[in-house]
């Protein structure tokens, strides 16, 4: 595994980053405790979830899941840089009350004590803000992560689905009360989808955030998708899907796959690979559902792109370019 610091800070990370969000969900605690055991095994050790994961009536539940793979003891924990995120409404289901969502001081030391409880540890390493709450002033934000920083229960906070003008005006708060600020943004990120490029990784650049893309397969549409439909029988689903029925994406999605066949490359591990070489970049969220997908993706890690790779990636998925020219001349 290779690692690089998040950011400005002197924090060392995995450049592959284990997402868990199918924890609970679509993965079993004993396949998810596999999953993360192998993982570690890799040197993975950045590992990103949220409150809200699990869904529903269930929400919380991955955490949980994390929670008693830590309990298992084997120094788990002290291994794992451990991501988790607020924002999204924790109010038991059904039963909707104020204060269980977005980012004020009362939510947001509300959320890390639960949220430590479920992971059965007493701290986390990285905080992020789940998305943007235009309610809340970052003056009351910072406040609040300063409590939580000297009560020992967070070290860092970092930002998810910010705009570029929110990322400055976050760190500008934070340096005018002479706060540490956001250090990550994650983000939507991927060869398909490089809408990020015109101001939010200028932002993260310029701030001394670490970038850690999610969806870097956009929803499977990177990963084969056309391939496997035609040699399996299996139709795209979600995110994939409705991209596909769009006749240019899918030419475009095409052309990607024709490309990587010329050089015998995989779609998904050349997408993550892509990512690993962008500036900006921490490391791409892999989420696998089994323990095979993730020595697929592994495999990025070590996967050196050409530049004639490279530069058939642009033209198959050409960038918006940099704000403000590509917008304004």
């Amino acid at each position: 595994m290779k690692y690089t610091q998040l950011g400005r800070t002197g924090l060392k990370v995995s450049r592959l980053v284990l997402g868990t969000m199918n924890f609970g969900p679509q993965t079993g605690e004993p396949e998810s405790h596999a999953i993360m055991d192998a993982a570690l095994d890799a040197g993975v050790n950045f590992f990103d979830t949220a409150n809200v994961y699990g869904w529903g009536e269930n929400k919380g539940r991955t955490e949980e899941i994390i929670g008693t793979w830590f309990a298992q003891g084997g120094r788990r924990r002290e291994k794992t840089v451990l991501a988790t995120k607020v924002y999204a409404s924790m109010a038991p289901e059904g039963e909707p009350w104020p204060n269980y969502d977005r980012l004020s001081a009362l939510n947001i030391r509300r959320a890390v004590d639960a949220s430590l409880k479920r992971l059965k540890t007493d701290y986390i390493d990285l905080y992020q803000f789940h998305h943007v709450d235009r309610r809340t002033p970052f003056e009351e934000i910072w406040q609040a992560v300063d409590v939580l920083v000297r009560q020992g229960k967070i070290l860092y906070a970092g930002s998810s689905n910010f705009p570029g003008w929110k990322i400055a005006q976050a760190n500008e708060t934070a340096a005018r009360h002479g706060r540490l600020g956001l250090v990550s943004e994650q983000c939507l990120y991927n060869l398909a989808e490089r809408r990020a490029e015109l101001e939010v990784i200028p932002a993260a650049q310029e701030y001394g955030l670490g970038v850690i893309p999610w969806s870097p397969l956009h929803g499977g549409l990177l990963g084969g998708a056309i391939r496997k439909a035609a040699t399996s029988g299996r139709s795209a689903s979600g995110r994939s899907a409705d991209a596909l029925a769009n006749t240019a994406v899918r030419a475009q999605v095409q052309a990607y796959e024709d490309l990587l066949g010329k050089h015998g490359l995989e779609p998904g591990e050349t997408a993550l690979a892509w990512l690993l070489t962008r500036p900006g970049v921490t490391g791409p969220i892999v989420g696998p559902r089994t323990q095979e997908q993730l020595a697929s993706a592994l495999r990025a890690v070590e996967l050196d792109l050409s530049q004639e790779v490279l530069d058939g990636l642009d033209e198959v998925f050409p960038g918006p370019g940099p704000a403000p020219e590509a917008f304004a001349w």
